[in-house]
């Protein structure tokens, strides 16, 4: 499919924006995902991060802004953030009940960007942002997804807020870019929480077709080589002392190397181990927090999400850029088999940690333990390449 925005090169362009203020405010305080559960995680303290990673996105925007028409919706759903950022827009729709949002306010507000006839609408949010998105658009509205949520499985999504920021660019500028129909994958959130992934195809929205930018759609499953975990776990408990503390992201990766060494951790949340014993099991960013600060020898390890490549960003926010750094990057280390490594066909793994200049510092090559004291090293960047 050809790219739609030639026909419009002598007028501005015409973009919308819906932001979810709320998504993945659940991620940080352990809860796996936002639906129902927001009240919860903002009265534990966690600050939303919707608006930042936009802020990201729209930063690469800044110097077209008089080639763009910009359609928002109101307040804290975009408007807000576009004043303060500079942007001249106008506000599209209504909140039904301000200063609450709802899923109905982005649907209707969806639908009516796309009758004024808007060239890409840009949404931040997860996946029920993407169902709300998809239950209002056909598939002749081009869509970009900002990820924003907890869970990401759509294939309507950038890797990343900057990429997305990127891509839009591109379009605004008239380049001639193809494209395709992404899936819109549907969660069960509280089977998620329970510790199982059920996903389900929702329906189809037409994205730009951009390799670098636009993320693949999540393979789930779970496929371990039991013995290549069993030999890395070997290695693992022999480098294990009672100063050296390991944090492990989610995954079956992780998981199984836990139930090598006879421990029962989590699949889908961060687990803490020290001298031998788990001492933290679906640990929260805060717990994290208070145990780093305190100083002391501490390893992340984590594994990519399988078909994406993400390292960092999906479904392991509680791995935090402040967690992050008091471990030190250094100590950042990452676990796949070659199955694994040899999934992402060359691609790099990606890291999304809600901070540009940490993303930045951990792009290039790092370690990725293979096996029985074997390492390699595998190139990680913010951009797929």
């Amino acid at each position: 499919m050809e790219n739609p925005i030639a026909e419009h090169h002598n007028t501005r362009f015409r973009l919308g924006l819906i932001i979810n203020p709320l998504a993945g405010v659940g991620g940080r305080a352990a809860l796996k995902g936002s639906d129902g559960v927001a009240e919860q995680a903002l009265a534990m303290g966690v600050e939303p991060q919707a608006h930042s990673r936009v802020r990201q996105a729209l930063a690469s925007l800044l110097p077209l802004r008089d080639r763009i028409r910009l359609l928002a919706a109101p307040g804290v759903m975009g408007a807000d953030l576009l004043a303060d950022m500079g942007f001249e827009c106008e506000v599209v729709g209504a909140l039904s009940c301000p200063p609450e949002t709802s899923a109905e306010d982005t649907e209707t507000i969806a639908r009516q960007m796309s009758d004024q006839g808007i060239d890409l609408l840009l949404f931040a949010g997860g996946d029920g942002t993407a169902r709300n998105i998809c239950n209002q658009l056909d598939e002749r509205q081009l869509v970009l997804g900002i990820p924003a949520g907890v869970k990401i499985h759509s294939g309507v999504y950038a890797v990343n807020p900057r990429a997305a920021g990127e891509l839009a660019a591109l379009l605004v500028q008239g380049e001639l870019i193809r494209l395709r129909e992404a899936d819109v994958r549907d969660i069960d959130e509280q089977a998620f929480r329970n510790g199982q992934v059920r996903t389900r195809h929702y329906g189809e929205l037409s994205v730009p077709e951009e390799g670098r930018f636009v993320q693949q759609v999540k393979q789930g499953g779970r496929e371990v080589e039991t013995l290549v975990l069993d030999d890395i776990a070997a290695g693992l408990q022999e480098e294990q002392d009672d100063s050296t503390g390991w944090i492990l992201g989610p995954g079956s990766t992780t998981l199984g190397l836990l139930e090598a060494m006879g421990l029962e951790g989590t699949l889908l949340g961060v687990d803490v181990l020290l001298d031998g014993e788990l001492i933290l099991r679906d640990a929260t960013e805060q717990q994290l927090w208070e145990l780093v600060r305190q100083g002391g020898d501490w390893r992340i390890l984590v594994t990519a999400i399988g078909g994406q490549g993400h390292i960092l960003g999906r479904g392991n926010q509680q791995l935090s850029p402040r967690v992050i750094r008091a471990v030190g990057l250094e100590n950042l280390l990452v676990v796949a088999t070659k199955t694994k490594l040899r999934s992402l066909s060359g691609r790099p793994f990606l890291v999304d940690t809600g901070d540009s200049q940490l993303d930045s510092e951990l792009s290039g090559l790092r370690r990725v333990l293979s096996g029985y004291r074997e390492e390699m090293l595998y190139p990680v960047s913010w951009k797929a390449e």
